[in-house]
């Protein structure tokens, strides 16, 4: 009677329950898009393009001040699919429903989880250039988080009634526990701290989240006295394209050691001198330098110069102005991300707007033993099963299709360990 309710639904299903609970990112990021994918007689490609938020000047004074109001998108493209692929036996077959879920469900969902929660790790830090916490000191305290707290009120992040989300790699989360252990009034939470030696609580506006699937960050190689080449890089207005987290700035710099591969690689975070963050919304100066992260890896010329590709773009002025001034010549770099060529893991704290994540409805096959698509709180996962005669095994696949994107970098914070 049990082999009956082993069902490719039942089977899909399960996996799935598995995998979303084994998550820090899948759980906890936007996955609203999932129904604009695949849609029978409308479908879009593999890319889909994700609005943000407009912003605009504010006027003073009766007399109207016209101003184009721009749209700016983010876009999300599909990757090749993923999996995991396994052959049964007739006797695999005959399992009771507990031994199918222990033996295959909850593991491969698991494994599902954590490839992933690593990929929208990888995609997501590189777009990140908030950082807060010193390289190899993972934070352990409250005032530690809610310094990474601070980094986002300054970037304008709401506090919608949703909390922010704290990943933390499981020696952070040992540290965080340790830390936190006396500062909860509420039993129940320091009980289930004290019973799993995980977070796991909502506290100071924050999930915590422990994950050991984050990324790690290899800093370049440095090296040399970096400084800016050329006054007023970036631009003094906001533009049609200007958003600052929709553009890059190309910044011309000098003084590194020479002819030296990988300098910086995408990911790095930088300060200029004399380059101020400014709050997004009013303009007003926040006091403290303004962050920027390397989109691609670069390597420095034979006179030690090098041109990187950051973001946020430098805007000066308008709607979207993000900075104080445009560097000056000479002005130097100080690298934030760590020692060079050190890896460091990258914690994340992050509003759930920061990142989207969109899984895609796969096409059921015909002529199947088994087969079945299903969606569980915004992830879809497909199981097909099919028989091999040759060699008497029934061949399983699970398969996810998924893209992800860093909407609002601007709304995650790197806390590295």
């Amino acid at each position: 009677m049990a082999n009956a309710l082993i069902t490719p639904a039942w089977i899909t299903n399960t996996t799935l329950k598995h995998l979303k609970n084994n998550s820090a990112f899948i759980g906890n990021v936007n996955t609203d898009y999932n129904d604009e994918f695949a849609k029978a007689g409308a479908k879009m490609g593999t890319t889909i393009n994700v609005r943000r938020p407009v912003r605009a000047q504010v006027r003073s004074g009766a007399t109207a001040v016209l101003q184009d109001v721009n749209e700016t998108q983010v876009p999300i493209t599909i990757e090749p699919e993923f999996g995991i692929d396994w052959a049964f036996t007739d006797f695999d077959n005959t399992l009771s429903v507990d031994k199918f879920e222990e033996r295959y469900c909850a593991p491969f969902g698991s494994q599902l989880a954590a490839e992933l929660d690593l990929r929208i790790g990888q995609r997501f830090y590189k777009a990140v250039a908030n950082f807060s916490g010193t390289p190899g000191t993972g934070p352990a305290t409250a005032a530690a988080a809610l310094a990474a707290g601070a980094v986002l009120d300054n970037n304008s992040c709401p506090r919608d009634g949703r909390n922010r989300v704290f990943a933390l790699n499981p020696l952070a989360n040992a540290g965080m526990v340790g830390g936190l252990s006396g500062f909860f009034n509420d039993q129940n939470k320091l009980s289930s701290q004290y019973k799993k030696g995980m977070m796991g609580v909502d506290t100071l506006g924050m999930d915590f989240q422990m994950s050991q699937n984050l990324p790690t960050h290899t800093v370049g190689g440095l090296g040399g006295t970096p400084l800016v080449n050329g006054a007023n890089q970036g631009t003094i207005n906001s533009g049609a394209t200007d958003n600052p987290y929709a553009a890059t700035t190309s910044l011309i710099t000098d003084g590194w050691t020479a002819a030296a591969a990988n300098r910086l690689k995408a990911g790095d975070v930088f300060t200029i001198a004399g380059v101020n963050a400014v709050n997004l919304v009013t303009k007003q100066d926040l006091g403290v330098l303004q962050n920027f992260v390397v989109t691609a890896d670069v390597s420095s010329d034979g006179l030690g110069n090098l041109t990187a590709v950051i973001s946020p773009a430098i805007i000066a002025g308008g709607a979207y102005q993000n900075v104080t001034a445009r560097p000056a010549d000479n002005a130097a770099l100080t690298i934030k991300t760590g020692t060079a060529s050190t890896g460091y893991s990258q914690n994340m704290l992050f509003h759930p707007s920061a990142m989207a994540l969109v899984t895609v409805p796969m096409d059921v096959p015909n002529g199947m033993d088994m087969a079945h698509a299903a969606e569980y709180e915004g992830v879809n996962l497909r199981f097909v099963r099919g028989f091999d005669i040759t060699n008497n095994k029934r061949i399983s696949r699970f398969d996810i299709l998924a893209g992800y994107g860093c909407v609002r970098p601007e709304w995650a914070v790197r806390v590295p360990s």
